[in-house]
C-alpha cells in the first residue's frame, strides 16, 4: 500500500512539475499574448486566438465522422474520438484504472491521497476536488441551471440533462441479451443486468448490507451517520435525503400529480400509480413459493413473506413494539407523537391515517358505497359491511377466552369481557 501511495506521489509531482514548466513558459511568452476582443481573455499566440474566437461565433468546424457531433477545437474532437475507440491512454499506477483525459487522471489520484482541502461553508463536508465541492453546493442552493429545451424541465447537473434528453429521442440502442429489453443508455442496461445476475457488489462497511447500485449504498450510509440536513418548513421534521423531504412535503401540499389514464384516480407518487395500474391489468407476477399467493409488486411479496417467517424488522424506539412493515411502524409512531397530518376540509377534524380521513369524508357526503348483496343495506365503510354480512352467515369468529362465548363483532366481545373483569 505504501508503494502505491509513493507511486501516486511521484505521478502528482510529475504533473505539478509539468504545470510549473507551463507557467514558466507562459511567463516567457507573456509579451506575445493575444487579447480576445469579446471576452477580454488572453491567449499565447494567433493560432490559439483563432481557435478561441470560434467559441464565441459558435463555429464548430471539426466534425466526428462516426456520429457527426461537431467541435470548436481539433483537440476536443481528438478527445471525443476516444468515446468510439474506447482508448484510455492515461493509466493510474496505483490501481491501474484508465482514463481518456489527463485532467481526469489528476483528479482521480487525489482519491488515493485521502486529502480533502475543499470544505463546504454550509455543512463542513470536505472534498478532494474543487469541482466536487461546486457540485455539492447545489444541494444547498437548489440551483438548476441546465434546462431542457423540449419540456423545460430543469436539472442541477449537465450530465443529468444529457441523460434526460435521451427520453425525448426514444432511441434505445442497448439491448439485454437475456430478455431482449432495450435501453437508451448503456449504464441503464448494465444496471438492468443485475436483475438477472442477482449480483450485489456494493457492500456497507458498517453493517455488511449489500446493494445492486453504488447510489443505493450511498443513501444507505446516511442511515448510519444520523445526519439530517433537509428540514420541512411546515412541521420541522428532518430527513437525511432531499428526495425523502420532497416525498414528505406532499402530505402538506395534498398534491397528486400522477393520474391513472384508465380510471382518472390520482396519486401523490409515481410508484403508487405504477402499482395501481397493475390492478387494471390483473397481472400478479410475484408469487409466494410457500403458499402460491401472488402479488402485483415485489415489495408486497416481500411484506407477505414475513407472515410466514414472523419477522418484524421495524421496531419502535419508544415502546419496543415491532412491525413487519415500515408503513405500519410509521402509523404506530403517530400514537406517541400525536401527529395527525390528514385534515378534513369540511370540519377540520384531523386523522393519523389517510384511510381514516377518506372514511370520515363519507359522513359529510352521506355516500354509502358498500352495499349488502343479500338485503341491499348500504354502509360507508367496507369493514362495517363485513360485520353486517355475519348477521346473514351467522359466523362468530370472536370467542371469549374465559367462557368460550362467541360474537360476530369484535366490539361486542370487548363489551362482554367487562363482565369477567
Amino acid at each position: 500500500m505504501a508503494e502505491n501511495i509513493h507511486a501516486a506521489s511521484n505521478i502528482m509531482h510529475s504533473i505539478e512539475k509539468s504545470t510549473v514548466q507551463f507557467e514558466d513558459n507562459d511567463a516567457e511568452l507573456s509579451e506575445n499574448l493575444q487579447d480576445c476582443g469579446t471576452s477580454a481573455r488572453s491567449v499565447k499566440d494567433k493560432t490559439s486566438l483563432v481557435s478561441h474566437s470560434s467559441t464565441h461565433m459558435k463555429q464548430k468546424p471539426y466534425a466526428c465522422e462516426m456520429c457527426c457531433k461537431a467541435f470548436c477545437k481539433s483537440s476536443s474532437l481528438k478527445i471525443h474520438l476516444r468515446v468510439h475507440t474506447k482508448e484510455k491512454p492515461y493509466v493510474c499506477e496505483v490501481c491501474s484504472k484508465a482514463f481518456t483525459q489527463k485532467g481526469i487522471l489528476k483528479g482521480h489520484l487525489l482519491t488515493h491521497y485521502k486529502e480533502k482541502h475543499f470544505s463546504c461553508n454550509v455543512c463542513d463536508k470536505a472534498f478532494a476536488l474543487k469541482s466536487h465541492l461546486k457540485n455539492h453546493l447545489i444541494v444547498h442552493t437548489n440551483e438548476k441551471p441546465y434546462v431542457c429545451e423540449v419540456c423545460s424541465k430543469a436539472f442541477a447537473y449537465r450530465s443529468s440533462l444529457n441523460f434526460h434528453l435521451l427520453t425525448h429521442s426514444k432511441e434505445k440502442n442497448h439491448f439485454c441479451s437475456v430478455c431482449g429489453k432495450a435501453f437508451a443508455m448503456k449504464c441503464h442496461l448494465k444496471r438492468h443486468y443485475i436483475i438477472h445476475t442477482k449480483e450485489k457488489p456494493h457492500v456497507c462497511d458498517v453493517c455488511s448490507k449489500a446493494f445492486t447500485q453504488v447510489g443505493y449504498l450511498r443513501f444507505h450510509l446516511l442511515t448510519h451517520s444520523k445526519e439530517k440536513y433537509f428540514s420541512c418548513n411546515e412541521c420541522g421534521r428532518s430527513f437525511t435525503m432531499k428526495n425523502h423531504l420532497k416525498i414528505h412535503s406532499i402530505i402538506h401540499t395534498k398534491e397528486k400529480p400522477f393520474v391513472c389514464k384508465v380510471c382518472s384516480k390520482a396519486f401523490a407518487y409515481k410508484s403508487s400509480l405504477k402499482s395501481h395500474l397493475l390492478t387494471h391489468s390483473k397481472e400478479k407476477p410475484h408469487a409466494c413459493v410457500l403458499c402460491n399467493k401472488s402479488f402485483t409488486s415485489s415489495s408486497d411479496l416481500k411484506s407477505h413473506l414475513r407472515t410466514h417467517s414472523k419477522e418484524k424488522p421495524y421496531a419502535c424506539e419508544m415502546c419496543d413494539r415491532a412491525f413487519a412493515q415500515r408503513g405500519n411502524l410509521t402509523l404506530h409512531l403517530r400514537i406517541h407523537t400525536k401527529e395527525k397530518p390528514y385534515s378534513c376540509d369540511v370540519c377540520s377534524k384531523a386523522f393519523a391515517r389517510s384511510g381514516d380521513l377518506k372514511s370520515h369524508l363519507l359522513v359529510h357526503s352521506k355516500e354509502k358505497p358498500h352495499a349488502c348483496e343479500i338485503c341491499g343495506k348500504a354502509f360507508t365503510q367496507r369493514g362495517h359491511l363485513k360485520n353486517h354480512l355475519r348477521t346473514h352467515t351467522k359466523e362468530k369468529p370472536y370467542s371469549c377466552d374465559v367462557c368460550s362465548k362467541a360474537f360476530s363483532d369484535s366490539r361486542n366481545l370487548k363489551k362482554h369481557l367487562r363482565i369477567h373483569n
